[in-house]
């Protein structure tokens, strides 16, 4: 598949518009070339490459709404597509919260795009098993992981003169090493959006090592600890949190932004002084698309915790309207700041407490407070005297990411943990935690 061009996204969208007989016309285009390698019982199981392209139109007449999508781009079927919108929306019922499309947009460009990353081929995708496989064989050890790449565009286009194109390009790592018994297990993730930026070598090591140290791990009394949270194991509950900064739910009363009473706590210091969050597009480390697909608003960069305190909150186009401010687009990223040690220097100021390498099967348990509930895995240690000791058995905890927040002992230096346009990229600090709630003991490994 030949990924588009400015100029040919331009010219499909162009003709797309041209066929639109309603009161508007949105488009989405996107293509996206994906390539892929899986390994198990340190030998390859699959391999291959994916190609796709999409073009999605929205029109309205009035506020009724229809959409179709299509991924042939012939004259006849870009025309049939708007057609195929258009009977939907006539049949379709009002949109009482329908917001009109945006007028025409400034967009800054954002360095979503790397030529390694774009030229990664099968040949270096195999390297990437084979220091994890081979290095598991070594130490005799299982090793299992998932290598992808992806280099595509994405367009937007719209009646009122909207339009943007970008190109991206990113990767994603995880390896899983295991004794053969099953007693020891460690895990690693990685992304980036430039491959001169991964190294597989020190990724497999990670692993590696987490699963020869966690063999023989020993019981310890479930309660209230310190704990030194590898990003790994913050990223799905600090992401929950990041997720739930939006207005219309702290209104509504659906979110532990909401203020007793109603409204929302903007401006309330809710966390350590410590924490500063934000949101930036141009991030060096976790560029994004410099607009809101959902919206088509430019994003921009923005403060979201300043010192502790909620500075900002996210307004959809009709939240914004029924609240008389202005609307914002939704963020790509969240980038939370930290200190500069490392996460070896901050078990090394720990008198006593666990190393958690990452969490799992993450539930809500209380909306309102955040409070979530899940389980550690892959590499749990107990610290003693700035060391560790030796490994534990994993724990079940119930805990929420706005207490954690307010019991923050120390932040190591930042890392970059990956996601989607939905849940995020992220960069989050290794954490020293303290009273961290473990509840029960998990004989999982």
């Amino acid at each position: 598949m030949k990924l588009l061009n400015q100029d040919e996204a331009k010219r499909i969208c162009d003709r797309v518009l041209g066929f639109s007989k309603a009161d508007e016309c949105r488009i989405t285009l996107s293509g996206e070339r994906s390539g892929n390698i899986r390994y198990a019982q340190n030998s390859v199981s699959t391999a291959g490459l994916v190609e796709n392209a999409q073009l999605t139109v929205s029109v309205a007449f009035g506020k009724r709404q229809g959409t179709a999508s299509i991924n042939e781009f012939d004259e006849k079927s870009l025309e049939k597509a708007v057609r195929r919108a258009e009977d939907v929306a006539r049949l379709a019922p009002e949109n009482p919260e329908f917001m009109p499309a945006i007028g025409k947009q400034q967009y800054k460009a954002s360095n979503t795009f790397v030529r390694e990353t774009a030229a990664i081929d099968p040949e270096y995708r195999a390297e990437v098993a084979a220091h994890s496989i081979l290095a598991g064989r070594k130490n005799k050890l299982l090793t299992a992981g998932f290598f992808v790449d992806s280099t595509g565009f994405e367009a937007i286009a719209n009646s009122n003169g909207v339009f943007a194109h970008q190109e991206f390009t990113d990767l994603s790592f995880t390896c899983t090493a295991r004794t053969e018994d099953g007693r020891g297990s460690g895990w690693v993730t990685r992304s980036a959006i430039d491959a001169r930026r991964f190294d597989p070598r020190e990724a497999s090591a990670v692993a590696i090592e987490k699963a020869l140290r966690s063999v023989d791990a020993k019981a310890l009394e479930p309660g209230r600890y310190t704990v030194i949270l590898e990003p790994a194991a913050t990223s799905e509950l600090i992401g929950r949190m990041f997720g739930a900064f939006d207005a219309r739910r702290a209104d509504e009363g659906r979110s532990f932004l909401s203020k007793k009473g109603g409204g929302n706590r903007l401006g309330e210091k809710l966390f350590d002084e410590q924490i500063n969050v934000w949101a930036d597009p141009w991030d060096r480390d976790v560029p994004v698309r410099p607009w809101d697909n959902q919206s088509m608003l430019p994003r921009e960069r923005t403060d979201i915790i300043k010192k502790g305190r909620i500075v900002s909150l996210g307004y959809s186009q009709y939240w914004a309207k029924k609240q008389n401010v202005r609307a914002t687009a939704r963020h790509g990223n969240m980038i939370m700041s930290g200190g500069t040690k490392s996460l070896e220097e901050l078990i090394a100021s720990t008198k006593k407490g666990i190393v958690v390498t990452r969490t799992w099967y993450i539930r809500d348990v209380d909306p309102q407070s955040l409070l979530l509930t899940g389980l550690t895995r892959d590499g749990t240690f107990y610290v003693e005297n700035g060391k560790i000791k030796h490994p534990v058995k994993n724990f079940r905890f119930n805990e929420s990411p706005v207490s954690m927040l307010n019991n923050v002992d120390e932040l190591g230096k930042p890392q970059v943990i990956g996601g989607d346009e939905v849940n995020f990229q992220m960069v989050i600090p290794p954490m020293k935690i303290r009273d961290f709630n473990f509840t029960s003991l998990s004989e999982a490994v």
